[in-house]
């Protein structure tokens, strides 16, 4: 981009050429934002003003920082906050320093493209970044691999994968957010698109990091450091601090998809108390709905859901339902008519009620992007939330669509059926369907974030005195704000218990605190050796849910005999012991984002061998774990970074300061 025209103001610069705006302003201190329009001449009407853009993740009010502002012949200087940004005026293409003026990133190209087509245009935006060979990338959120993310290539899709794999992408989440490191420096990226994004991490050219929107902008953040924990608090200041979750949803937590009746509920809930096992939540799974009716109770096995709930409530457990957001397209059942009737739901491109199939067929969406159709869905909660039901877990909210019924579209202008009419990507809905005045395409990933809003400010709502409680598989940035994230529907493998070490570490990156995976897997066979040492493990977890899919055998704590159950109930007790902490470092991550599972780059930034320990994870700030995640080994190697280590194995009796390899220690 060649630079035409610069409009000046207190607290925004804005760079135009013949096509393509840039403009600049500084939300925070530490942190700029450049909004990148790369075709603005051919998809706005205003050029060069851009129009104004609604975020579904930013939540800084208040007033900007003020720019200081001068230029010469090759650039144009922008400094706000302790930070600026160098911007080239031939290229367009920048460079951004910190207080000191080093350079933390630089921006190598900004292009974009923009095609008419039928049923709606096509739009490519890319920005591509200098990657310094020394640099590391840490985060972009629920992603597979190690904990440095150089040399992979990930899509920002939120996808229904059943189950996923250490090497499947995308799933469930798309946070587009990453900390750079380098020579113990951190600082961080994030691109503000709901679009279907795509990130190649110096995959295809080591020297570059490459950014592509489905939309017609970029609209990126960027955060100085010096320090990991730095950039994430400007992350969380920006979007939002997860707030404190009740106490009890920190306790042990048993689900199963196949606990077909109340009785096998309070079966389950005798079972780990004649056991002597710690329980506080039992979730229930979509075999308590009629007919796979959300907000409905299977009469049969269901008879007296508000009995039940007490039932649990005098043995000290919580009750948890799934809640899918398709509603079944059932004449006279209220939720669909009143829908229909306000004009709430997804729909085609040609106009009508969009239907497909999920668990209910036929199936029809609310559009959960609209600000009173969230209002709407929360309210649904009123019933569950006056029968003493204490959280809910939103579930196949990418949105998951198992198939869609066709929609041929009007006839184009050469009288023939346009090939983009419908494309579906994944099980969920086709890219040219209609949520309000915006496409599929450009919501698709936001769609769960504004379910759980409409739930979490309901709740807070309709029962006052107690936090929220909500789970979530799906998600996008801000999801922190409203819900714990769990990592979907994971294997019973051990590849699955390593990898999920960096997948957590790298969502409380991005602020995403209360976390957890499926303990031992979702969907396989577990023994009686991974269920353990995945409960040794989880015993870390923010969240630590036992959960199996149907038609995979039992996996509660006792399925496995002895010796597994005695080591599932020390890990158990291990994990009451640690509530005062985890509590704590929730309380913190409240205030400032910072999550309790952190990697070793955090506390030692300039250790290398500390980025390639990403089978272990700092608790807070002091405590460092490194768990058994290989069959058949019952010792390991520990990476310790520089400084005195109190050995504590399984936290049991402390041992001497010493620097030595072992399951937990804590820094002295």
């Amino acid at each position: 981009m060649h630079v035409d025209e610069a409009r000046v103001e207190p607290h925004r610069l804005r760079l135009s050429g013949r096509h393509a705006v840039l403009e600049v302003t500084s939300p925070l201190p530490g942190v700029l934002r450049v909004r990148h329009a790369p075709v603005s001449s051919e998809v706005g009407f205003l050029h060069p003003e851009l129009p104004d853009k609604r975020s579904w993740a930013v939540v800084t009010q208040g007033k900007p920082q003020l720019l200081e502002i001068r230029s010469d012949a090759e650039r144009v200087h922008v400094k706000a906050g302790g930070v600026s940004l160098e911007i080239g005026v031939e290229s367009g293409t920048w460079s951004f320093r910190d207080a000191s003026g080093r350079e933390l990133a630089r921006s190598v190209s900004v292009s974009g493209e923009a095609h008419a087509e039928y049923p709606m245009g096509r739009h490519r935006s890319r920005l591509t970044l200098r990657a310094p060979p020394e640099e590391r990338y840490l985060g972009f959120g629920e992603k597979v691999g190690p904990l440095d993310k150089r040399g992979m290539h990930f899509t920002f899709w939120n996808t229904d994968v059943m189950p996923h794999h250490p090497d499947t992408d995308p799933l469930y989440q798309s946070i587009p957010f990453f900390v750079g490191l380098r020579d113990g420096v951190a600082w961080g990226f994030y691109l503000d698109e709901s679009w279907r994004s795509e990130v190649d991490v110096a995959l295809t050219d080591a020297s570059r990091v490459a950014w592509e929107s489905w939309g017609p902008e970029l609209d990126c953040y960027l955060f100085s450091g010096p320090g990991i924990a730095d950039v994430v608090r400007g992350y969380a200041a920006l979007t939002g601090c997860p707030p404190l979750p009740p106490l009890w949803s920190l306790g042990a937590q048993q689900s199963r998809w196949g606990y077909e009746n109340a009785n096998d509920i309070r079966g389950v809930i005798q079972g780990y108390r004649q056991r002597g096992l710690p329980l506080d939540v039992v979730y229930l799974d979509i075999d308590y709905m009629d007919g796979y009716k959300v907000w409905t109770w299977d009469g049969a096995r269901y008879p007296d859901p508000a009995g039940l709930v007490r039932d649990a409530a005098a043995e000290g457990v919580r009750l948890v339902p799934i809640v899918d957001p398709a509603l079944k397209q059932e004449a006279g059942w209220a939720p669909y008519e009143e829908a229909k009737a306000r004009d709430y739901l997804v729909r085609y491109d040609r106009g009508g009620v969009l239907v497909g199939e999920v668990w209910p067929r036929p199936a029809v969406f609310p559009d959960m992007t609209r600000p009173e159709v969230q209002r709407w869905w929360g309210g649904l909660h009123r019933d569950f939330v006056e029968q003493g039901i204490a959280g809910f877990w939103n579930d196949m909210n990418e949105p998951s669509c198992f198939a869609v019924q066709p929609d041929l579209g009007i006839l184009t202008v050469t009288s023939q059926r346009a090939e983009g009419v419908g494309k579906v990507e994944g099980p969920t809905l086709p890219y040219d369907a209609r949520h309000g005045d915006r496409r599929h395409l450009e919501v698709h990933n936001v769609y769960a974030l504004g379910m759980a809003k409409g739930a979490y400010e309901a709740l807070r709502e309709l029962r006052p005195e107690a936090r929220p409680f909500l789970l979530t598989r799906a998600g996008s940035a801000g999801i922190q704000r409203y819900a714990a994230v769990w990592t979907g529907d994971n294997s019973s493998h051990w590849t699955q218990l390593e990898t999920s070490i960096p997948m957590l570490v790298g969502m409380g990156l991005a602020a995403v605190a209360f976390t957890g995976t499926d303990i031992p897997g979702f969907v396989g066979r577990a023994n009686g050796e991974l269920l353990v040492r995945w409960m040794q493990t989880g015993t870390f977890y923010p969240l630590m849910r036992n959960h199996a899919g149907k038609g995979t055998p039992p996996q509660e704590p006792w399925r496995y005999g002895e010796p597994y159950l005695a080591l599932a109930r020390a890990a158990l007790e291990r994990r009451y012991r640690l509530l005062p902490t985890l509590y704590t470092l929730l309380h913190e991550a409240s205030e400032t984002g910072l999550a309790p599972l952190r990697p070793l780059l955090m506390e030692a930034p300039g250790d290398a061998e500390a980025a390639g320990a990403f089978d272990q994870f700092l608790f807070g700030q002091d405590v460092m774990v490194a768990p058994v995640v290989r069959p058949g080994q019952t010792k390991r190697l520990a990476w310790l970074p520089a400084g005195a280590w109190l050995e504590w194995p399984g936290l049991e009796r402390a041992g001497r300061v010493r620097e030595l390899f072992s399951y937990t220690h804590l820094r002295a």
